[in-house]
């Protein structure tokens, strides 16, 4: 049996992000890890969390999914302060050693003092933006796929050893005519392929 931590990324804005779509993706995510023999646990990024008790959850994690919406370019502020706190309140104890460089030996190169070396991350993003705008050398992304416009979050992940699964995201989602039961579809997946 494996356990995920699900982390919840997202950030209410009142009328415009109140968090239904960050739950759907969390709720089918938890329906799916629990229907197929996962323990499951959760952290919520924009609460009053304790460190101690987040690093627990991710020594005890063998995998990690990652649900936030894209603020600009980025994860949102509440998120980035989880992640401040909580991954540098695990350096030398559970997220990272160091930052993995060596005066004895050069050969040990930065960002490799991680400590969470046998464990994997999925991100899934929610965005405004439509798929348009990645592989295209002429979209606002400059030609960024997908995960190369979010290299910020990957590397955070990455310093501290973790590999990366394939990545979700849904697109457009401000538009109106969203297809959320197809996208959970498409979303579950991409689960199986990661987690099955």
């Amino acid at each position: 049996m494996k356990n995920i931590l699900i982390i919840n990324g997202h950030q209410y804005a009142p009328m415009k992000a109140e968090g239904n779509l960050t739950k759907a993706y969390i709720q089918k995510a938890e329906e799916f890890f629990i229907a197929n023999g996962f323990d499951v646990k959760h952290s919520v990024c924009e609460s009053d969390f304790d460190v101690a008790e987040e690093l627990e959850k991710f020594q005890w994690a063998d995998d990690f999914l990652f649900q936030y919406p894209v603020f600009w370019m980025s994860v949102p502020w509440t998120t980035k302060k989880f992640i401040d706190e909580v991954f540098s309140g695990g350096k030398g104890k559970v997220t990272f050693a160091n930052d993995g460089r060596s005066s004895e030996d050069k050969n040990k190169r930065y960002g490799s003092g991680g400590m969470l070396c046998d464990k994997k991350y999925m991100l899934s993003m929610t965005y405004n933006c439509p798929t348009s705008e990645f592989d295209d050398k002429e979209g606002f992304f400059d030609g960024f796929s997908l995960d190369e416009a979010n290299i910020a979050t990957h590397k955070t992940f990455q310093f501290c050893g973790m590999k990366p699964l394939e990545s979700y995201s849904v697109h457009d989602i401000f538009k109106g005519n969203l297809d959320l039961e197809g996208e959970l579809s498409k979303f579950e997946e991409v689960l199986k392929k990661n987690f099955l």
